[in-house]
């Protein structure tokens, strides 16, 4: 046996492999999906031990909130190439119904989130068929028309929602534990890893190259056989799912809920979110809605001048948006890939050289 072969023989592969197995282990989408979620369970302890005020734990649960809705409008505009100005809507429509289902029938909370999901999905599949026949801003029309409907019934049918005094609602008893504020806040941190996991898994399978396809040319998706009606379908029910599941949220931690929340200034945010955080960028959503719900609410307010003259903190994130928009059109992910993608290719570099 020559030199090469006993080499070959007493090489220990299976620690090799175990090792590199480790190595790779961090960038596992879906462990940084659960550890983000884990690191977020954290702030209640923080905020009841006093490290963080009551006030910042709300500020985040709303980001953490509209975060969610915000996966689903990018999951339709960055994607699919579709716009929709009606998340607002959806929203308000899950947050009606999970109050309606839990507090009037008393069904609990689970049936009030089923509802919450179903309901505005089948809508979402409904404006769905409409895009079929229009297009570009005529379908952010249609969109908005739906959504003023679903504003104006939450205005005028009282029974439902309370009319413009609001509903109220009462934290909800999940596997038979009263939740409180802090233990909400983990609910709304699960639930958005669980959205995370969920759309990475999407958009990395048959669907997202379906989407894709779409996003670049109809005639040309349906061309290498794509069902073009199935995956725009199939994009407005999760886009309306996951604004659905954020109303709920919104309502369970808020215990309340009224329509002027639900207009069309919200949709605006969650768009602005998708585009600043960076279109088909999961982490970068979350990150656009820091910026976008956040950093008005817990550091421009706080500055002297700035904050002492009210509507000017959003006047800043405004300029923000567009000098954001201006000067890196990939939002906050094109300027973290600027940064970190240099530090990754000398990695590669490094690691190809080590081999």
């Amino acid at each position: 046996m020559t030199e090469l072969d006993t080499r070959a023989v007493d090489a220990p592969a299976p620690p090799r492999r175990a090792a590199a197995t480790l190595r790779n282990m961090p960038r596992n989408p879906y462990l940084q999906y659960a550890l983000f979620g884990a690191a977020l369970c954290v702030l209640p302890l923080l905020a009841s031990a006093g490290v963080l005020k009551a006030s910042t734990l709300s500020t985040l649960a709303f980001v953490l909130i509209f975060s969610i809705a915000a996966m689903g409008l990018n999951l339709l505009l960055g994607y699919a190439g579709l716009i929709s100005l009606g998340t607002a809507g959806f929203m308000g429509l899950g947050a009606y119904l999970a109050a309606y289902v839990q507090d009037d029938i008393g069904l609990g909370f689970w049936v009030a989130l089923l509802a919450a999901l179903v309901i505005p999905t089948f809508l979402g599949i409904i404006v769905g068929i409409v895009s079929l026949r229009v297009r570009s801003i005529y379908l952010a029309i249609a969109s908005l028309f739906v959504s003023e409907i679903l504003l104006k019934t939450f205005e005028q049918v009282e029974w439902f929602t309370g009319g413009t005094a609001g509903k109220q609602s009462a934290y909800p008893v999940i596997f038979g534990i009263q939740t409180t504020r802090g233990s909400m806040f983990v609910v709304c941190a699960v639930a958005l890893a669980l959205v995370m996991m969920l759309t990475h898994n999407v958009v990395h399978g048959q669907m997202g190259r379906a989407l894709h396809a779409m996003r670049s040319s109809e005639v040309a998706a349906k061309a290498m056989g794509v069902n073009v009606l199935k995956y725009k379908l199939v994009a407005f029910s999760v886009a309306t799912a996951y604004a659905g599941l954020a109303g709920a949220l919104y309502l369970f931690f808020l215990k309340s809920s009224y329509p002027s929340t639900w207009g069309l200034f919200l949709s605006l945010n969650v768009i602005a979110m998708v585009v600043v955080g960076g279109l088909r960028s999961i982490f970068g959503t979350v990150a656009g809605a820091f910026v976008i719900f956040a950093v008005p609410e817990l550091v421009l307010k706080k500055l002297p001048v700035i904050g002492d003259i009210s509507g000017v903190p959003y006047i800043f994130s405004g300029v923000l948006i567009v000098l954001v928009i201006m000067f890196f059109p990939h939002g906050l992910k094109g300027l973290v890939d600027l940064v970190v993608g240099p530090i990754r290719r000398a990695r590669s570099n490094k690691e190809v050289t080590g081999a």
